[in-house]
């Protein structure tokens, strides 16, 4: 499945009583097949909006945003989408919620039944099934929103910070579980994080971006063998390079706050 996702010199602005926002000003980016891409910066930066902007939840104000040549007008099936909140409906069952795609999609019985199947496997809920969202913990409930989102074979996972409402020992879990579900799957994934180390543990590349109005600040692709080590030095120089660029970022917008308040 080739998948190429190309951001060029793309703009992005709100309206808001009356007032223009630039979230995003000449971002340029290319997201290969096969690449787990984490975009990484300050906050209201417009990471988020660009990850709605490639969701076809909103459009381009400038510039062009194409999948495999085309542009993207609006969402598809070729795109899955996981949230910081899990999102499941919490009137199916775990192997209702994975199946609801394929389903709306008009995949046949039988196929839709091996993809459930072959889905919690993959994220080891088997046992739970038949289980409801409300009898799940957190971590488990994003589990099946991976699954739901993968089991519709989408080009691209698109994820929105997925484990930032989960406590530290369960997110290093899931974050573990991501990179193994990934290695299975090889499907395209797009990263939206606050967390340089969860950036480093997980991605090939790191978009790092600008305060706002964002734009790309540097690309680095990290050289490290998975599994990954905190206390790796390789690692903790990634780290430092990282928090540098965006305190600075930050000491800038600060700067540019009080001129504005003066």
């Amino acid at each position: 499945m080739s998948v190429e996702l190309i951001a060029d010199k793309v703009g992005l602005d709100y309206s808001r009583d009356g007032n223009r926002t630039v979230a995003l000003a000449d971002f340029t980016v290319r997201v290969t097949e096969s690449e787990f891409v984490t975009v990484c910066g300050p906050s209201g930066c417009g990471k988020s909006s660009f990850l709605n902007l490639v969701a076809g939840f909103v459009q381009p104000t400038r510039g062009s945003l194409l999948l495999n040549g085309a542009p993207i007008r609006g969402p598809g099936a070729d795109r899955g989408v996981v949230f910081q909140e899990h999102a499941l409906f919490p009137w199916m069952t775990v192997e209702r919620n994975i199946a609801y795609g394929p389903r709306v999609n008009g995949v046949a019985a039988a196929e839709t039944d091996r993809i459930v199947a072959e889905s919690l496997e993959m994220i080891g809920l088997q046992r739970f099934a038949r289980s409801y969202p409300k009898e799940l913990s957190g971590g488990m409930k994003q589990r099946v929103a991976i699954a739901r989102a993968l089991a519709t074979r989408p080009k691209m996972l698109l994820m929105d910070e997925p484990f930032a409402a989960l406590d530290a020992q369960t997110r290093r879990f899931l974050q573990g579980e991501l990179v193994r579900i990934w290695q299975h799957t090889r499907t395209t994934i797009l990263f939206i994080t606050h967390s340089i180390d969860e950036a480093i543990l997980l991605s090939d590349r790191i978009v790092v971006m600008t305060a706002r109005p964002g734009t790309v600040k540097d690309v680095i692709n990290i050289k490290l063998p998975r599994p990954r080590d905190e206390n790796q030095h390789e690692f903790l120089t990634y780290r430092r390079r990282i928090t540098e660029q965006l305190q600075h970022e930050i000491d800038k917008s600060l700067v540019e706050f009080e001129a504005a308040r003066c």
